[in-house]
């Protein structure tokens, strides 16, 4: 086993633990606050949810039962192009974000008024500040000309967005490295203690020392978190994404269950799925993705599907993040989300900042876990 003693130059001053779109942003953040950062992550043998995610930066309707959970979900978008930007500085990588809007498909009218509602109140709940548009099929094809006969209609956000997932996890990744950050592939963390002021985080193949360490290990995070006095009560929740081969540009605003990359391939998805770490496809969901997608766009239909994938969500009870700092083990954090892509720059900007020189100009009590026990 490798040691890191208190005295040695590659001690670092936090370990994240995770080395996905979640860990890679809280690093960056932690390096921007002059912090040395080591990754400790499982390696290809791990679930990587950050390589199987749609790629949406998407704000409508999330936070319909939680006012913060909105919050920082908007804050995250008008965030991301500055973050964009410093990453294709940093790398000369461009992780083709687009932000022009979002629009949300609806094949009946009882689901465009269900939506209708509940944007609605969010936007009472945030004393009218919560910008979104209702508009019928007429309207939409105003947006995009192909939609279907059968869409009753959408609802239009001008703060969502999409990125190529791919291109930010290397971007992330790549930037991390140049400034001076260590990645370090040891296989699952096995244990987390505390000696002293100092951290010790033992994996299969190694073990580390540092001053804090961040857990942001995805669906792992349910065995470490009890182990510096936190509590990830997480499940798997699977989600299918279809790729078809490369038509004409004609979508020019991502949806909630279709995206167009900058490629010309086509990205259908949005299933929901409990069936525990399977991360494998099925037949008759992606049968179900194809037709809704087919009757939101017809073109869509005598196209080739050239490949598919299962990746796992990660989901609380409520499905929203915890973000909490640990009371027995000073230094320990938990940041655990299923919303990576668009909680990115949050998580790079003022979870980093939270973190680094407990700066917090958000409100987190909404987030910690605590909240399972009531």
């Amino acid at each position: 086993m490798t040691q890191f003693s208190t005295g040695s130059s590659h001690r670092p001053d936090v370990c994240v633990l995770g080395g996905g779109i979640v860990g890679l942003s809280v690093a960056l953040g932690l390096q921007r606050n002059g912090l040395i950062v080591s990754i400790i992550d499982e390696g290809d043998t791990g679930l990587r949810a950050s390589r199987g995610n749609f790629g949406l930066v998407w704000v409508q309707g999330k936070g319909d039962t939680l006012a913060d959970y909105a919050q920082i979900s908007r804050l995250s978008a008008k965030l991301w192009p500055q973050f964009a930007q410093e990453l294709f500085s940093k790398t000369g990588i461009n992780i083709e974000l687009q932000q022009k809007g979002g629009l949300f498909f609806c094949l009946s009218d009882d689901e465009l008024e269900q939506r209708k509602t509940m944007l609605t109140m969010m936007q009472k709940e945030a004393n009218g500040d919560y910008p979104f548009e209702v508009l019928d099929l007429q309207q939409l094809r105003n947006f995009i000309p192909e939609a279907g006969p059968e869409v009753v209609g959408a609802t239009y956000s001008p703060e969502d967005g999409h990125l190529n997932p791919l291109f930010l996890l290397r971007a992330l990744t790549e930037c991390f490295i140049k400034q001076g950050g260590k990645i370090h592939h040891s296989g699952k963390v096995c244990k987390l203690s505390k000696h002293g002021q100092s951290f010790k985080v033992e994996t299969e193949k190694e073990s580390y020392q540092c001053d804090q360490i961040v857990l942001a290990a995805g669906l792992g995070n349910k065995e470490l978190a009890p182990q510096v006095g936190l509590n990830a009560p997480l499940t798997p929740n699977r989600g299918q994404v279809l790729i078809c081969e490369r038509v004409k540009p004609f979508l020019n605003y991502p949806t909630g269950h279709v995206r167009q990359t900058n490629e010309g391939t086509i990205q259908l998805g949005d299933s929901k799925e409990d069936v525990g770490f399977d991360t494998g496809t099925s037949t008759q969901v992606m049968a179900t993705i194809a037709a809704r997608a087919s009757k939101m766009f017809p073109l869509l239909k005598n196209i080739r599907l050239i490949r598919a994938w299962g990746a796992l969500r990660i989901m609380t009870p409520d499905g929203y993040p915890i973000y909490q700092a640990s009371q027995t083990h000073q230094g320990a954090y938990l940041v655990t989300c299923h919303s990576g892509v668009t909680l990115g720059a949050f998580h790079h900007g003022p979870i980093a900042d939270w973190i680094a020189n407990d700066k917090q100009d958000f409100e987190l009590e909404a987030f910690h876990a605590k909240r399972f026990a009531i």
